[in-house]
């Protein structure tokens, strides 16, 4: 099947960061915490205000101390050393419960982020997920919301912290020296004009990096699926080079963002570093001028560090910042991907079906421009069993995504029980299919709970009769557990023929009025095979049922086989009738001995 002609990490632009639209949606998470949020603040505010009695309490200390000793005011100045101490332990506690208030907030909206994005993803049409790579969809609500999350929950409280405690120091500064306050109205222009253009000139490489890291994870989930095929060919080098290739692309991509990032900080550092020098030299003329006493310009110095560093700290956090709006951005642009088509007000819910199927006429092809179905008819009567055969890449797969609208045609009608598929709904349309195909997906989980998939509240009796039908009964009895033995991640600890009979045991229990099997004993040894054909023509009987298959030895008895090659119905009939013409199918057919 075609993938998608921008994979991620394959030569896709930077494009521009809508800083704005990003925050907006950021609002829409945000603000569903905001008691929580408004305690975080109310606690910061304290917490800040307290810090910054520190300065204004030391300063007064000092000017109790007097100009000699005969003068210093050991009482006023216990009071305010211990008046500062408390202060300093109030705003250590209020601290520590805002960041564990913060922690709080920033998880639940990353659970909400992380259900929203599983959501939308489980709500994606097939299209989608077959034009991009799984692992750079698993990295948007693994690695992105992580980034989320950890610049929710360090930088947000360090920026609300900044921004009050440099506005409470510049006032504080402002009541002891207005004139050598003035000293800032060069410095933090500076300052704030400098950290603008390192933020252009940064985002697009934060932007890069998020993708790159993306394509790195989908190249390494696609290395992973198809670990003993690369083993049993001795691809290990080749693998390893180019996974090296892409991992030094990755390298240079995290470098250059932290680099640039970095810079921020040290540069806004050396400004802040310059204006503390101005500070202390016109500081000290101040005060030999007699303008300025010795604890204040003291409690100046200590108000200029407590203005500069958050600066600094906001500086050194714009890369941080980046990255978690590239991230936000990768999230929100899945978000924002069309779910699969909803379907009409009017739609139809198929019920009682009978599986009287029909095509008309269908045109379709994967990517606009290039046909992989070219005009093809079909009936399939009520109880039919249809066969599709065909060389590789003919189309027989793709009529199954036509027939449970994974995928709809770009022109024909397909009907069941007379009705367009169009114009049913598709949960009714695909419940209405049992299906087994020839790749077997199991998850983690009882042998029980895998058979029962699609109707987990029936009974374990019927769940034993779909496993003997399916001629798992000995091998699951086998088990210590029996049928609540527990199938590991990944289906590891049993073999693929025996994956592939739990999923026809599955499909036995479904007990659906129409069937797909695409290639369904393709992973069987010959023996289990004819074990298992008796159990699924007795499946079979009564159902219509469409079968995919290469060993055409499994579909002698099809009511109506297709010949399908270029996406074209070249010959349709009975197995006899087809091999007595002498054509594809007979070529087909004659190939198995050959």
């Amino acid at each position: 099947m075609p993938t998608g002609p921008n994979l991620p990490g394959k030569g896709v632009p930077d494009k521009p960061k809508d800083i704005k639209k990003v925050l907006r949606r950021m609002g829409r998470y945000i603000s569903k915490e905001i008691p929580l949020i408004l305690l975080a603040f109310t606690l910061t505010v304290l917490g800040n205000v307290l810090g910054l009695l520190g300065p204004d309490l030391s300063g007064k200390a000092i000017n109790a101390m007097g100009k000699s000793p005969e003068q210093v005011n050991m009482v006023l100045v216990g009071y305010y050393a211990a008046f500062m101490l408390v202060a300093y332990l109030i705003s250590a506690l209020f601290a520590f419960l805002t960041s564990r208030l913060m922690i709080v907030i920033a998880q639940r909206i990353a659970v909400r982020m992380r259900q929203d994005t599983f959501n939308k993803i489980v709500d994606l049409p097939l299209s989608y997920i077959d034009s991009h790579q799984a692992g750079d969809l698993v990295s948007r609500i693994s690695y992105d919301i992580d980034v989320i999350n950890t610049s929710l929950t360090n930088d947000m409280l360090q920026i609300a912290a900044a921004f009050i405690t440099i506005t409470g120091s510049l006032i504080m500064m402002l009541s002891i020296s207005p004139l050598l306050s003035l000293i800032f109205a060069v410095t933090v222009p500076l300052s704030v004009l400098l950290t603008r253009y390192r933020v252009r000139k940064t985002r697009p490489l934060f932007s890069r990096r998020s993708r790159v890291l993306g394509a790195m994870n989908g190249y390494v989930e696609e290395i992973l699926t198809g670990q003993k095929t690369i083993l049993s060919y001795n691809r290990e080098e080749i693998f390893t080079s180019r996974f090296n290739e892409r991992n030094s692309e990755a390298t240079t991509a995290y470098f250059e963002a932290d680099y640039q990032g970095t810079i921020n900080g040290p540069t806004v550092n050396l400004i802040n570093n310059l204006s503390l020098a101005l500070i202390s030299m016109f500081g000290a003329l101040l005060y030999l001028a007699g303008n300025l006493l010795i604890g204040d310009l003291s409690a100046f110095v200590l108000y200029s560090r407590k203005f500069s560093g958050p600066i600094n700290e906001i500086a050194n956090i714009t890369g941080d910042l980046q990255s978690a709006a590239s991230a936000a951005e990768r999230v929100f642009s899945l978000l924002d991907q069309p779910s699969e088509a909803a379907d009409s007000p009017d739609a139809l819910t198929l019920t009682d079906v009978q599986g009287d199927v029909t095509l008309e006429h269908i045109n379709f092809g994967y990517v606009p421009g290039t046909e992989i179905i070219h005009d093809l008819s079909l009936q399939a009567p009520q109880g039919s069993l249809v066969a599709i055969v065909g060389p590789t890449g003919a189309g027989k797969t793709t009529l199954i995504n036509l027939l449970m609208r994974f995928y709809d045609p770009q022109s024909g009608i397909i009907t069941v029980d007379g009705h367009n598929i169009l114009k049913v709904t598709r949960r009714s349309l695909r419940r209405s299919f049992a299906m087994v195909l020839q790749d077997t997906w199991l998850f983690e989980g009882s042998i029980r709970d895998n058979i029962a998939y699609g109707c987990p509240d029936t009974s374990l009796e019927k769940i034993k009769a779909a496993a003997t039908a399916a001629h798992m009964d000995r091998f699951i009895e086998a088990q210590a557990n029996g049928y609540d033995t527990l199938i590991s991640d990944g289906a590891s600890n049993i073999s693929q023929g025996q994956k592939q009979l739990l999923t026809i045991a599955r499909a036995m229990l479904l007990n659906e009025p129409m069937l797909i099997l695409d290639e369904a004993t393709s992973n069987v040894d010959s023996r289990t095979e004819l074990q298992i054909q008796d159990a699924m023509n007795k499946l079979m009987e009564g159902r219509t049922s469409f079968v995919i298959a290469h060993r055409l030895s499994t579909i002698q008895n099809a009511d109506n086989i297709l010949v399908i090659m270029n996406g074209e119905v070249v010959e349709q009939g009975k197995h006899q009738e087809l091999l007595d013409r002498n054509g594809a199918y007979a070529m087909l057919y004659q190939a198995q001995f050959m």
